[in-house]
């Protein structure tokens, strides 16, 4: 007699087509995802071609009260995608069509599974640029980043991921429909539901499509990487730039002196540009619009921060080739795969007034914790949002570790998660940012969305 769980596997394989579904051996080598190197484990991965079919397969399993997990391009740092042998993961990958392009009006219109990359392509083919932009672009998808309100190095100029969505297209846990697919900049019409989605790792609905703000794309890019003698200085750059060249300041990370040294030295194929051992190192990306005052400008704002004393050395890219080699060393983490078995990541957001007190003493607890401990730091800082690579040296318990990490962001009112969400990983954290009747609220629109709690349960907050 067959089982319940191999009726519904069939009624939703007459939804989505034999290629609509995987099960049993049709999983084996399928990825859990680009940072786990495990193999996914799932009762189905199911592939829908089209919003109708992502609401008839939600349907059924609304009925079965069968758990399902959404996923895009699993690069998600969280754990906002993991599941278990007893969940249908509903991937998007099936659904990957720019549907259309209108450069008069800047909008694109996409399915959730459109790879990021792809989608920075169509806008520059056009003209235009799509803003967001994250080391992960070749493998992220858009529905993942609008479920993880993704940030990424362009968030100092054009905002996070919330900022480039104009309309969405979201199926609820019960199969229904929403459709907000309006393609106006201004739509002030009671409640924004479309941004209730945008950050909310699937746990409301299943982003299907979306209307995509896109903006004029510069004429160049100059990028810049300077060597800084002191955190002071980090700061009084970063203003000292954005108000020399109005709206042109695009990205500003810093590298902390031992991020730089990994990427540049011995593990990194990347020869350093900088010599020397200042203390932070900053990445920085001016957008300007005349090829040849922009870059004179750059240069004699560059001379000056010099003799100023502001930066100890610098380098301006000299080419394309040079200024992806420039980003490598910010965005390569192969050094500290090779060197380290264990490693740890953390994004969080803080004042810039207390960043530098902050590290300090992340760093010295960890040390306290553990003398072969590491913490390498970097990060988006111009809109105040730090990384942190940790190695917890001899012991490995992730939870004192986390804690370290965590607890001072409390009195510094910072965020536990600056870009990457919560999923699982931080979900114990949650209350260190946000209130308890904040969470209370969070949890009565999950129940009111999705009542029985099929949708990406355990992620965020328990139900």
């Amino acid at each position: 007699m067959a089982s319940s769980t191999d009726e519904l596997l069939r009624q939703i394989e007459a939804v989505v087509g034999s290629r609509g579904i995987l099960s049993g051996s049709g999983l084996r080598g399928r990825s859990a995802g680009i940072w786990s190197g495990a193999e996914l484990e799932a009762l189905a991965l199911v592939r829908p071609a089209s919003t109708a079919e992502v609401a008839e397969v939600m349907k059924l399993c609304h009925a079965a009260r069968q758990p399902v997990i959404p996923a895009g391009g699993m690069t998600g740092l969280a754990g906002g995608h993991q599941s278990t042998a007893a969940d249908i993961v509903l991937s998007t990958e099936r659904m990957s069509r720019i549907e259309s392009l209108d450069a008069r009006s800047r909008r694109m219109t996409v399915q959730a599974g459109a790879i990021l990359q792809t989608v920075q392509q169509a806008a520059a083919d056009a003209g235009l640029m799509f803003a967001l932009d994250l080391g992960a672009r070749a493998s992220c998808t858009i529905g993942g980043n609008i479920a993880t309100n993704a940030g990424g190095v362009r968030v100092l100029r054009y905002g996070m991921m919330r900022e480039q969505v104009l309309g969405l297209e979201v199926v609820l846990a019960d199969g229904s429909i929403l459709s907000s697919m309006f393609s106006v900049l201004k739509n002030n019409t009671g409640y924004d539901l479309r941004q209730l989605f945008v950050g909310s790792e699937g746990t409301l609905g299943i982003v299907t499509r979306a209307i995509l703000r896109l903006q004029e794309a510069p004429l160049a890019i100059e990028t810049a990487l300077l060597a800084v003698p002191s955190w002071d200085r980090v700061m009084a750059l970063l203003r000292y730039f954005d108000g020399a060249l109005p709206g042109a300041l695009a990205a500003f990370e810093v590298m902390w002196r031992n991020f730089y040294e990994l990427n540049t030295g011995p593990h990194s194929s990347i020869d350093p540009p900088l010599q020397g051992d200042a203390p932070y190192y900053v990445l920085l990306d001016i957008f300007i619009s005349d090829h040849e005052q922009g870059r004179d400008k750059l240069e004699s704002l560059l001379m000056a921060a010099l003799e100023r004393g502001d930066i100890s050395d610098g380098a301006l890219a000299s080419s394309e080739k040079e200024r992806a080699r420039f980003w490598q060393i910010r965005e390569n983490f192969e050094p500290e795969q090779s060197r380290y078995d264990l490693i740890y990541g953390y994004d969080v957001s803080l004042p810039l007034r207390d960043m530098e007190s902050y590290v300090e003493t992340l760093q010295r607890e960890l040390g306290e914790y553990s003398a072969d401990a590491l913490a390498y730091a970097y990060g988006h800082i111009g809109d105040g949002n730090l990384h942190f690579s940790i190695y917890p040296g001899s012991r490995r318990e992730r939870d004192a570790v986390d804690e370290i990490v965590y607890r001072p962001l409390q009195a510094l009112h910072g965020s536990v998660s600056a870009e990457h969400g919560i999923g699982i990983e931080k979900k114990a954290y949650l209350g260190y940012t946000r209130s308890d009747a904040e969470i209370e609220l969070m949890r009565r629109t999950r129940r009111m969305l999705d009542p029985e709690g099929i949708l990406n349960p355990g992620k965020l907050f328990d139900y």
